[in-house]
């Protein structure tokens, strides 16, 4: 391996979470070659290697384990120069490679005689347990409390009275559930990472090092940079492109953030708008299609329909979402009297295309395999190699065997974190499944609500969702939550792929939900705004995304073809009702429209969002005829101003 490739390789490696440790040769070259072969192994036994999901599942477990150990330190205070692990990192990632290992070699053998095990494998049983805690205690600290609460429900849970108890549990039958089995640590969640998660990251990683995310940064700026609130505009279109394909909020708003945010502040928007716009658009990504940040593969494996259903559900609810925050932008902007950037100061739309257009030819294979009926895991490893191809068009965007192998260290560890999180919630979906936890808080909220309210019902399981998701990344926000939360959306009434899509939207939203806002805390870094107010904008300039679940929890006109009852004509005119509803809101809340509103105003706009959201023909009239009445009496007003003078 050449000195520039250790270079670049050290330097990728480190350079994206600042927390982790930095080795010197030849530690830092060891790692970088066990992280490409892992890359290899997981692309070859996705798609084309032969082995059964529980041993990829255990396989993909062992090389994320050993991984932290290596490169996340166990305090903030530890030296991250080293040489070498510490003695201690030594042991567990000993201990950590001897458990996988037997795991592998025994689970057959136990599963064949119904589960039943010895003391020595109740004893390795416990041993991963810790060792899967401290590791989620590095990668992602906020999860691993919420688990240690659900783990700690399945020994003191007989103390609590009423149905949120139970009858307690011996340690081995934990055990058994939570490692042994199939309903803990190695349930759906981790198979959903050793696959379409891990995949997708990686190629985010080859569309990065491809030069892709500077081609959508030059087409955003050259399509919207130069109307109103113009960087604005290009911080939502760039960082919903990016957060759909990265899958992770918060390490959207720390790419592209560092570049939209203070573009935004030097156009004249306030930090803390600037901030939250950045975490606003970020966050969406994750239900945006066609990629959905692999959130949408995860569905459709829980509902066990093909993928393209899902994806089209999501269109409405995604494209409502980013127009909300647009429209947004742009009636600040009219508000701060702000301009978009000088057309000299922009990039050509054309140039742009012809220079680095062909760099989108790997997401339209990736789309038309998926619409084909490839399967997402081989369509994604189709795309990785294409985005190679296609990169060697053109010599200033082709991947030499350097970027190919950054890319690949990127990727590998850019997983770490999101598959640790999905190990994690193995043991709170395990404690969910062994306790009956779901169920009972289920039957507590149906017997909370009057009547089976449908929309009382989604609104505490809204509170529960986002209660849940705090602070965890999206794809283990929504696994969490649909275990929990969907159940309940069921019980009273409501479609399945209605209950998954309310509890996607607010497992991601809970991102930008104060006082857990982790994407406004970085956004808010970047933009050196107050954190506080960075959340509390985030939620207004987003807050279709929250009142907009409610109305397809009844009817799901909205999701495009949830029901074959529903025609596709029926859900357009839905669309650009709501629309208009969408428009309606931001105009209330932002206090502007054609011109400034009055309080009257503002509020009449508010209610013809509701009417217009409602999907009735007649709420729509009204709604329709009061918008019109509105823009008509601003129009004319502004028109009497102009004669007077």
């Amino acid at each position: 391996m050449s000195k520039s490739i250790k270079d670049k390789c050290a330097q990728e490696l480190f350079d994206i979470p600042t927390h982790i440790r930095i080795y010197s040769p030849p530690m830092k070259i060891i790692i970088t070659v066990f992280l490409c072969a892992w890359v290899i192994f997981q692309l070859y036994f996705s798609t084309l290697g032969a082995m059964n999901a529980v041993t990829l599942r255990a396989f993909h477990c062992m090389f994320l384990l050993l991984f932290t150990f290596l490169l996340y330190p166990a305090t903030e205070k530890q030296n991250r120069m080293r040489m070498l692990p510490p003695i201690t990192d030594m042991l567990l990632i000993a201990f950590t490679v001897l458990t996988f290992i037997y795991f592998l070699t025994h689970y057959t053998e136990i599963a064949r005689i119904g589960g039943r095990i010895n003391t020595f494998q109740t004893l390795l049983a416990a041993i991963a347990l810790v060792i899967i805690f401290e590791a989620a205690r590095r990668t992602s600290k906020n999860l691993a409390i919420l688990a240690a609460f659900f783990f700690a429900y399945n020994f003191y849970g007989k103390y609590i009275p009423g149905p949120l108890g139970h009858n307690g549990f011996t340690l081995k039958r934990i055990l058994i559930t939570q490692f042994w089995g199939t309903q803990g640590i190695f349930c759906i969640g981790i198979g959903v990472s050793a696959t379409y998660i891990f995949l997708f990251i990686v190629f985010g990683a080859f569309l990065k090092h491809s030069g892709f995310s500077k081609f959508i940064n030059d087409f955003s700026l050259a399509l919207a940079g130069q109307t109103s609130g113009g960087p604005a505009k290009v911080a939502v279109l760039s960082s919903a492109l990016m957060g759909m394909i990265n899958g992770s909020a918060v390490a959207n708003v720390a790419t592209t953030g560092t570049i939209t945010i203070p573009l935004m502040k030097q156009t004249g928007y306030k930090k803390e708008f600037a901030a939250a716009v950045e975490a606003t658009a970020s966050t969406g990504g994750q239900f945006c299609p066609p990629i959905m940040g692999a959130i949408g593969f995860v569905m459709a494996e829980f509902l066990n329909i093909s993928y393209t259903k899902v994806m089209l559900a999501a269109i409405v609810p995604a494209c409502l979402y980013y127009l909300g925050i647009l429209v947004a932008v742009h009636f600040e902007a009219k508000r701060l009297g702000l301009h978009g950037l000088a057309k000299e100061h922009l990039p050509n739309a054309a140039n742009v295309v012809q220079e680095r257009g062909h760099l989108m030819l790997p997401i339209v294979l990736l789309i038309a395999m998926m619409l084909r009926g490839y399967t997402p895991l081989i369509s994604a490893t189709a795309a990785i190699f294409a985005t190679i191809g296609a990169s060697w068009i053109r010599k200033d965007t082709r991947m030499t065997f350097d970027k190919i192998i950054c890319a690949c260290v990127e990727g590998a560890q850019s997983a770490i974190t999101v598959g640790v999180s999905c190990i994690i919630i193995g043991i709170i979906i395990g404690t969910v499944t062994l306790t009956s936890l779901g169920i009972n808080m289920g039957y507590v909220i149906l017997n909370i609500v009057p009547n089976s309210s449908i929309y009382l019902t989604g609104f505490l399981t809204m509170i529960i969702a986002i209660i849940l998701g705090m602070g965890v990344p999206g794809v283990a926000a929504y696994v969490i939550v649909q275990t929990v939360a969907t159940p309940i959306l069921i019980k009273a009434g409501v479609i399945p792929i209605a209950a998954h899509m309310f509890c996607l939207i607010y497992a991601c939203l809970s991102n930008i939900t104060p006082p857990v806002a982790i994407s406004c805390y970085v956004a808010a870094g970047i933009a050196d705004a107050n954190q506080l107010q960075t959340g509390l904008l985030a939620v207004r300039i987003g807050l279709i995304g929250f009142l907009l679940p409610f109305f397809f929890l009844n009817n799901p006109v909205l999701l495009i073809g949830a029901s074959e009852n529903v025609a596709l004509a029926v859900s357009v005119r839905a669309l650009l009702t709501a629309a208009m509803g969408t428009v309606s809101l931001v105009a209330g809340l932002e206090g502007q429209l054609l011109k400034p509103c009055s309080f009257v105003e503002r509020c009449v706009f508010i209610a013809i969002a509701a009417l217009l959201l409602v999907s009735s023909i007649v709420s729509d009239i009204i709604g329709f005829a009061l918008f019109a009445a509105i823009c008509i009496y601003q129009a004319t007003k502004n028109h009497d101003k102009k004669l007077q003078k």
